[in-house]
């Protein structure tokens, strides 16, 4: 619930005070927003449950999701200009799709079959983190 309030905040702010164009439906990049958070909580939940303890959970994270993300998103650098090796690293990340969602939310519009492609593929991923998470979890009887 925080990180879609922040998206909307965040987003509105973005949308009123930078004048940024939108060529698609709130709504419609509300949903998408949500569909990469349920992935990313998915990251989340698998790294809590692999890691010993508190600390080790948050530097996992730094190092396997936050950097990763950012750096292999296409946000910062195009994937088209990584090397081979690194643009398919980067097609694990989740990020990815959803930062090729909002180009195409903001600047061209809803294209159905570039969205359906990227909010599928962050389903899978995040149904991938889910399954991985429930197998793993220790079931205890206290």
């Amino acid at each position: 619930i925080l990180g879609m309030l922040s998206f909307i905040v965040s987003t509105v702010l973005s949308l009123l005070l930078f004048h940024i164009p939108l060529r698609s439906s709130f709504l419609l990049l509300c949903a998408v927003a949500a569909i990469f958070l349920w992935t990313a909580l998915g990251l989340g939940l698998l790294i809590s449950t692999l890691a010993k303890n508190q600390f080790v959970a948050s530097q996992i994270a730094i190092i396997a999701a936050f950097l990763p993300a950012f750096i292999l998103s296409g946000f910062v650098y195009e994937i088209s200009s990584m090397p081979p090796f690194v643009a398919a690293i980067s097609a694990l990340i989740p990020a990815r799709y959803f930062v090729s969602c909002l180009q195409t939310l903001f600047l061209v519009g809803a294209v159905p079959w570039l969205l359906l492609k990227n909010v599928g593929i962050m389903l899978a991923i995040g149904s991938i983190f889910f399954v991985i998470t429930a197998r793993k979890t220790v079931k205890r009887l206290d």
